[in-house]
C-alpha cells in the first residue's frame, strides 16, 4: 500500500475515533458527575493501553533524547486533556457534530498560524489563497452545522 494512502487512512480512522471519544467521554462524564473526571478515567485507561503496546512492541524510550526536548514538547498531554474536558462537557449542549466542527475548526485555524511562521518545529508553509480559502470553507461548514 501507497505509505501516503496508509497515512491518510489511519488520520481518518483517528479522526473517527475522535468523533467516538466525544460523546464516549460526554457519557463517562455525566456517570461521574465531572468532565474533568471523565477526562482523568479517559487518560488512565489510555495510559494503559499505551503501556500494554508498549510491552508488546518492545519499544523503549530514548530518555537521553527528551532530555534535550524544548519545554514545550512536553505539553501534549496538556493539550489532550483541554481537549477531553471540553468535548466531555460540550456534547451535551452542543451535540457531537457542532462539538468536533467548532473543534475542527479551532485546529485548523491554528495550525495555518504554525504552518505559516513554522512555529514549533514544523515546516514552514506560508498562507496562500489556496490553503486559507480551503479553512474559510470548512468554517463556513461551522454555521450549517450551527443553523441546522
Amino acid at each position: 500500500m501507497n505509505p501516503s494512502l496508509l497515512a491518510i487512512l489511519v488520520v481518518v480512522l483517528a479522526g473517527g475515533a475522535t468523533a467516538l471519544q466525544a460523546p464516549t467521554n460526554a457519557r463517562l462524564a455525566t456517570a461521574v458527575s465531572s468532565p474533568v473526571n471523565a477526562a482523568f478515567i479517559s487518560f488512565a485507561v489510555g495510559t494503559t493501553v499505551l503501556g500494554i503496546l508498549a510491552a508488546l512492541l518492545h519499544t523503549r524510550p530514548d530518555f537521553t533524547a527528551a532530555r534535550a526536548l524544548p519545554w514545550y514538547a512536553w505539553l501534549g498531554g496538556a493539550y489532550g486533556a483541554c481537549f477531553v474536558v471540553a468535548a466531555a462537557w460540550a456534547v451535551p449542549r452542543l451535540g457531537v457534530a457542532m462539538t468536533i466542527t467548532l473543534m475542527v475548526g479551532g485546529q485548523l485555524l491554528l495550525s495555518l498560524i504554525l504552518d505559516h511562521f513554522g512555529a514549533l518545529g514544523v515546516p514552514q508553509q506560508p498562507l496562500n489563497l489556496g490553503r486559507v480559502a480551503g479553512v474559510t470553507l470548512v468554517l463556513a461548514g461551522v454555521l450549517l452545522v450551527r443553523r441546522s
